[in-house]
């Protein structure tokens, strides 16, 4: 059985047989402002902008800008495309790397067809 702490899949049947939380392997599954963030991180640093100028030309503080990239504030639509704008990226550009990377993680989590189970939880 599994259960969400923090935005982390635990494995509580791990928990009973009282293995340690450094004993088993945790998937979580990324906020999408987390994804959005390392994308837009990514793009700067690729085109050795600083955080200072890149927030100047949208017109927001390098320390909120510095938040959106590490995924912890929640840009809104007219932001990211804000962002874009600045760094010449184009939005769909943003979403298709995005998924890209939200794929390329579940690929690396997917548990193999023998180790998957259906688990009834009685309400």
């Amino acid at each position: 059985m599994a259960a969400e702490e923090d935005g982390v899949v635990v494995d509580l049947d791990a928990r009973r047989r009282g293995e340690s939380r450094s004993d088993r392997v945790e998937t979580a599954s990324p906020l999408l402002r987390a994804v959005y963030g390392e994308v837009l991180r990514d793009e700067r640093l690729d085109q050795d902008r600083t955080l200072a100028d890149v927030a100047t030309e949208v017109g927001m503080s390098k320390q909120y800008l510095s938040e959106i990239e590490r995924g912890r504030k929640e840009a809104s639509s007219e932001m990211l495309r804000s962002i874009c704008l600045a760094l010449g990226l184009p939005v769909e550009s943003l979403l298709f790397r995005g998924a890209r990377k939200l794929g390329a993680l579940r690929q690396l989590h997917r548990r193999p067809v023998s180790e998957a189970r259906v688990e009834l939880l009685a309400a």
